[in-house]
């Protein structure tokens, strides 16, 4: 495989790593949001010890129920799925018109109790499923509790009562059987009236002595809402702890039409798209999540956020305590989290890593851990042999009703796949390739037809097939997604080196039928409603552009701000104040508008107008005007830098806790009582940066 990977070789400024896979944490004491940047969806959290120990949904794929562990909150490895096959019936195969897409394990909660691990989770029309363990590892104790508690969460009292919150806007409370043969006759009762602002995800807690609820709306648009009481009945009062938080990120394409319910769409199947918006949040605001506490005391919350066609992700924030609420933010700027903070305080050095190996190439005796397969897999049909993943054609009138497909989560916001495939194997009206699977999919592989093997393209939205005859039976399959912008394309090659693209600008769209983000996916099934041959892939390598965020901090450089509000820079105004110059006017390229960037040590940094006129230095308190340049440099100076990615950024006060920003509509000068920025970035808070010069610092 000739496939070039890229490597950062030496010690960056900014982090030490040879970065390959998207990691949060920056290697000088912080780390920026997403945690991960694939799927990671209803996200719970607990700490047992000094150990943290994560769970997420993982619907209908198999293996399911993904822990991960970690020691700092910010790097986690894999530890185990907590099943291999739950299988509750036929759709869990894959049979039938609808399949189990978008259905199977949703919003599971993790809780330890008396040295004993429990994950609860409702799979609709199957009832409350229960896994218990000794260790984290495993084995996993699996019951079925019945009933329907839906989008729970789950306290120990400490009378050892188990209860369980659920339901949408009106919340039951419902206590469980210590030995989880199923509910307390009579204990199912209403604890939050309908008309509460309360929505789903519920997590449940007792903190010194009161109970709290936290839960995710959607309704109108994404925010986390928190009940307290007493008593766990209640009564409850409310309020919402995190509100506005899209980290500068628009609403994505959606899918229309295809809900959880929706039969399995096939080739012929309409689709149309509804485009994002500049602002309309959604449900893209940080919702669904819960807190959790440190050894020392400190409090950090977890939650998802919706993020185009990648999936939702799951993001870090720190937790201040306010007259009894737990808010999302810091003193200051309550209920908005930093993209960039410090890391928790747990004691504990972590080398900055990613919790999965994504690139294989086949040559262990099981696949990686990143793996999953869509629906139960038909075990005596696939196979590691020789290196390789071989995958035997089962019958399937197109790609959604294929079993044994093999996918693993796209990485965003910007990642290549390829994979070599020998198909030698493949019988006629068989049909074996790489996709990109979601509603609606794209596929490039190889079928055998009459005529011989063809190289198949397939554009679902268009339904068509495009095949191109091919002289040899082995070939190299790449999809390309800018999951950003919701684009995607596909390629091949026959000798590894060339790659012809021959489906470009493929729309990629969030949509709630399989209700998870894009998936790459390895396939081979027969068209001709028989098992066929098999297909052999190999060396199967994810590149990601944006895994390497060591430059995007510019320690020890002099760069240019420029707004993205009114493209104008900032400018170190004679008056002693931060302000902004519009582009053809003398001061855009003189000094003044040139800043050298001072690491300070943790992610912070001071900025020094080149002008000779001083430092960027915030005081009062940080109103319009109060971004001053001072000779002096003092802690009023010092900026904790936002990685907005693609060359953005944005400052963060650590005087306020608060952003740099101006409003572009007044001719203010620049503030910094900003408490975040609009999905657009255009409200005046993020800037363009450019680097002019290296010097040393």
């Amino acid at each position: 495989m000739k496939y070039l990977w890229l490597f950062v070789l030496g010690i960056c400024g900014w982090y030490n790593l040879q970065a390959q896979t998207w990691t949060a944490d920056n290697g000088n004491g912080t780390f920026t949001n997403p945690l991960f940047y694939d799927e990671f969806t209803d996200p719970d959290l607990i700490r047992v010890g000094t150990d943290f120990y994560m769970v997420a949904s993982s619907m209908h794929t198999m293996p399911g129920l993904p822990l991960l562990r970690s020691k700092d909150l910010v790097n986690w490895e894999f530890v185990t799925y907590v099943f291999d096959k739950l299988d509750l019936g036929p759709e869990f195969h894959l049979e039938g018109k609808k399949g189990v897409y978008g259905n199977g394990i949703w919003a599971p909660a993790i809780r330890y109790h008396k040295g004993k691990f429990y994950i609860f989770v409702n799979v609709n029309n199957y009832g409350l499923q229960v896994f218990s363990a000794d260790r984290p590892e495993g084995p996993w104790i699996h019951k079925n509790m019945g009933g329907r508690i839906y989008d729970l969460g789950v306290l120990f009292d400490d009378d050892d009562k188990i209860y369980a919150v659920h339901g949408y806007d009106e919340v039951h409370l419902i206590e469980i059987k210590p030995d989880f043969s199923g509910y307390v006759e009579g204990s199912d009762r209403i604890i939050i009236p309908k008309g509460n602002a309360m929505g789903e995800g519920h997590h449940f807690y007792k903190i010194n002595g009161k109970y709290y609820i936290i839960s995710a709306d959607y309704a109108p648009v994404g925010r986390m809402q928190c009940a307290r009481a007493d008593r766990p009945e209640g009564p409850y009062e409310t309020t919402v702890i995190s509100h506005r938080e899209t980290m500068g990120i628009q609403q994505g394409w959606w899918t229309q039409g295809y809900g959880f319910w929706s039969d399995i769409p096939d080739e012929g199947s309409k689709f149309s798209f509804q485009p994002p918006s500049d602002n309309y949040f959604s449900a893209v605001p940080l919702h669904q999540g819960g807190i959790v506490d440190l050894p020392n005391g400190e409090w950090w919350g977890f939650s998802m956020m919706d993020m185009k066609s990648v999936g939702r992700l799951t993001y870090l924030s720190p937790v201040t305590w306010k007259d009894g609420w737990p808010y999302f933010g810091v003193e200051g700027n309550l209920g908005r989290s930093p993209r960039t903070w410090f890391k928790p305080d747990t004691g504990v050095e972590e080398s900055p890593h990613a919790p999965y190996e994504r690139s294989d190439d086949f040559s262990d005796n099981s696949l990686k851990p990143v793996w999953q397969w869509n629906h139960i897999p038909v075990d005596n049909r696939w196979e590691l042999a020789k290196g390789v993943l071989r995958l035997h054609t089962l019958p399937a009138k197109s790609l959604m009703f294929a079993r044994n497909t093999l996918t693993q989560r796209v990485v965003g916001p910007e990642s290549m796949a390829t994979v070599e495939l020998d198909a030698r194997g493949l019988k006629k009206g068989d049909v074996a390739g790489l996709a990109l699977l979601n509603t609606p999919y794209y596929w490039v592989g190889v079928t055998r037809t009459d005529e011989g093997l063809m190289l198949r393209f397939y554009d679902m939205v268009k339904n068509v097939h495009t095949d191109k005859p091919l002289e040899s039976a082995k070939v190299w399959l790449r999809a390309h997604g800018d999951y950003h912008n919701d684009l995607a394309s596909l390629s091949y090659s026959t000798d590894g080196d060339t790659f012809e693209t021959i489906g470009n600008q493929l729309r990629l769209g969030y949509q709630m039928h399989t209700f998870q983000g894009v998936r790459y996916a390895l396939f081979a099934y027969n068209t001709e409603g028989k098992k066929g041959g098999r297909a052999d892939f190999d060396n199967f390598e994810v590149y990601e552009p944006f895994a390497d965020r060591s430059k995007n901090l510019p320690v020890g450089k002099i760069i240019t701000l420029t707004n993205l509000a009114n493209g104008e820079r900032a400018w170190a105004n004679p008056h002693g104040m931060l302000h902004h110059v519009a582009s053809g006017s003398a001061e855009f390229e003189g000094l003044g508008c040139h800043f050298r960037v001072h690491d300070r040590g943790k992610g912070r940094v001071a900025l020094e107008a080149m002008d000779g006129s001083g430092f960027l230095t915030v005081t009062g308190l940080g109103l319009s005007g109060d971004v001053r340049i001072t000779k002096e440099e003092t802690e009023a100076s010092l900026f904790l830098w936002q990685d907005m990615l693609w060359g953005h950024c944005m400052l963060l006060s650590l005087y306020t806790n608060r952003f740099v920003g101006l409003n572009p509509v007044t001719g203010e000068p620049y503030a910094a009582d900003w408490p975040g920025t609009r999905p657009d970035r255009k409200d005046g808070t993020v800037f363009a940066w450019q680097v002019v010069a290296d010097v040393a610092d």
